[in-house]
């Protein structure tokens, strides 16, 4: 009788887990490429006279190398781009490289850094700007032609009519030790910023439309953004953040610092071909669907020339939890 009941408990035990099992079932869906395991190596000469280095300006896509100084376009299907770009300016090519595929296990990982650029040519072009590191679902419009508006140079987001429940991924940090931010856009005296440096990710789900005039407008139907403010004790695996659908300036866990209504911070190309500014309207509906994704990673927070050298932040095997 007592084997008998053990039995039948055991019996209980497996159909409840198998019940909570069929209830956590999720579907997994890797972003193409966000395993981050394939790099394209562009080999790029600079001009001669800042010292004529061939450099590697690394890509996200199918394995390669490319020997030419010609304008980039995502390949082979790859949504991604990057901060790693070449730049002709006054007839001079200058590259810069902040995001550098890293060996990891049997594949590779991105890393990305926050670091000093600096240009300097017969004592007549002194620059330096910092550059963060970044990847994102989106385009780079090469080449840059300067340091004005660099926002305009990108072309954020991608078409995208789904609704993850979150993402998910891999990540380790390392913060910098400086208390502030310094802000370096290359034509101006290096400044100070208030506040500390925190690698970053963002997701914003928006429906887009465009008016007769090649305005863009959006409404963001989803949201999520994480900020790190520690070094992490090596990689932390499968980090799973929820997103946040419709309206969310009532949830417990929305932040106005990091979450609010963008208006002119990002660009994209309209149907006539003109880089514009994505203007952001007002919070659509949970119920409604998106129809284009912005997803970024990031090694500092602040914007563009804005800091602190030393942060890094490394992400591998990118998904989508349905």
């Amino acid at each position: 009788m007592q084997a008998r009941f053990y039995l039948l408990s055991l019996l209980f035990v497996f159909l409840a887990c198998g019940r909570l099992a069929a209830q956590d079932d999720e579907v997994v869906e890797e972003i193409p490429f966000g395993n981050m395991d394939q790099w394209i190596d562009r080999q790029i000469q600079e001009s001669g006279i800042i010292g004529g280095e061939t450099k590697h300006v690394y890509a996200i896509g199918p394995t390669q190398t490319l020997n030419s100084n010609e304008a980039y376009r995502n390949m082979g299907g790859s949504p991604w781009a990057s901060s790693n770009v070449m730049a002709r300016v006054a007839g001079i090519t200058k590259t810069n490289t902040s995001v550098f595929p890293e060996k990891r296990g049997d594949g590779y990982c991105a890393r990305m850094d926050t670091r000093m650029e600096s240009v300097k040519a017969l004592g007549f072009i002194n620059i330096t700007v910092l550059a963060a590191g970044s990847v994102f679902l989106g385009e780079m419009h090469e080449p840059i032609t300067g340091t004005k508006n660099p926002m305009r140079m990108l072309d954020t987001g991608i078409p995208f009519t789904k609704k993850p429940e979150a993402i998910r991924f891999d990540y380790k940090v390392k913060m910098s030790d400086r208390p502030n931010r310094i802000r370096a856009t290359g034509f101006s005296r290096i400044k100070d910023v208030e506040g500390k440096d925190y690698p970053e990710v963002n997701l914003y789900l928006q429906k887009r439309w465009e008016d007769k005039d090649g305005n863009i407008y959006a409404k963001r139907i989803g949201t999520m953004v994480v900020r790190y403010d520690k070094t992490t004790a090596g990689w932390q695996n499968n980090a799973t953040y929820t997103i946040l659908y419709g309206d969310i300036t009532n949830h417990p866990d929305y932040n106005p610092d990091m979450m609010r209504l963008q208006v002119q911070e990002r660009y994209a190309v309209n149907s006539k071909g003109e880089s514009v500014p994505i203007k952001e309207v007002g919070w659509g509906t949970a119920d409604e669907m998106p129809t284009h994704i912005q997803l970024q990673f990031t090694s500092s927070h602040g914007g563009a020339y804005i800091g602190s050298p030393g942060n890094s932040f490394w992400i591998d095997n990118v998904k989508f939890v349905y």
